[in-house]
């Protein structure tokens, strides 16, 4: 989009947390499936491997948490915060004109 109207519907904000979000849910989602994968695992080598990755994606999801945290794109341990967040986003995205 281009950086001029990102600014003028404040989309530009947005872009990020939403980006941000969809990539924490998907670090998250990876999280959970190779703690699955390797409960099922059947040799020492595959086990190995897949705690391997399981630690790297339990690392990326805490380095995107952490820029969540630090840019004010998620409040998870303040609800009333991250409900104004949502509610905020919400209007933007209601008050967005459609191109």
């Amino acid at each position: 989009m281009n950086t001029i109207i990102e600014r003028l519907t404040g989309l530009n904000a947005m872009t990020d947390q939403v980006i941000a979000m969809d990539f924490l849910v998907t670090a998250k989602s990876g999280v959970r499936n190779y703690a699955m994968a390797l409960t099922e695992s059947g040799t020492p080598e595959v086990k190995a491997t897949l705690a391997k990755q399981l630690d790297e994606a339990i690392d990326m999801h805490e380095r995107i948490v952490n820029y969540m945290l630090e840019n004010g794109l998620y409040h998870p341990w303040n609800v009333n915060e991250q409900i104004q967040l949502d509610l905020q986003n919400i209007q933007t995205a209601l008050n967005t004109p459609v191109l």
